[in-house]
């Protein structure tokens, strides 16, 4: 009987070990993800989150994901240290976030490549240009935004206090 028990249990332990996501050494692209899931994720691994607010109009988003989200050192940091999260501040979503429903009543599908009404979420976040990132502690609250291009060593000088190794993890 002894020996049924702990042949359980290491057969529990090993499928618990391979059910836990495993973070690469070294990203090689950013694993960004969506909006809906931040909360989920947060609560089973605590992590700040970095929101990209962009509009696909804007040609200093599209520069941002050419020049900095391609960058080897930018990508490591952020896949490693938070939970990416693109986020269309003029789309179309209906989102839930934070226990409430936000959504763009004004969105005009004809214009969906120029601009275009502003998503309710985007007030969330203090948007007040774009590109604009946007630091969420692990409730779900603002603690920083960052307005405008950033080329990687920008980007770099001003998320690497968000380190996880500085924070003592």
């Amino acid at each position: 009987m002894k020996i049924l028990f702990y042949f359980s249990l290491a057969i529990g332990l090993c499928i618990a070990c391979n059910n836990t996501p495993n973070e690469p050494e070294n990203y090689t692209e950013i694993p960004w993800v969506s909006i809906s899931d931040v909360e989920k994720l947060v609560k089973q691994k605590p992590k700040k989150i970095l929101v990209d607010v962009y509009t696909p109009w804007c040609g200093p988003c599209k520069m941002m994901d050419r020049n900095t989200f391609t960058d080897a050192q930018v990508i490591n940091t952020i896949g490693k240290n938070f939970y990416p999260v693109k986020f269309n501040a003029e789309g179309p979503e209906q989102v839930q976030f934070m226990g409430k429903n936000y959504g763009n009543p004004n969105y005009m599908p004809a214009r969906a490549k120029t601009r275009n009404a502003k998503h309710q979420l985007s007030a969330y976040f203090g948007a007040r240009g774009y590109p604009c990132l946007v630091i969420l502690d692990e409730n779900m609250q603002v603690e920083e935004r960052i307005l405008g291009y950033k080329t990687p060593d920008q980007l770099m000088a001003a998320i690497n206090k968000y380190e996880l190794v500085s924070m003592g993890e």
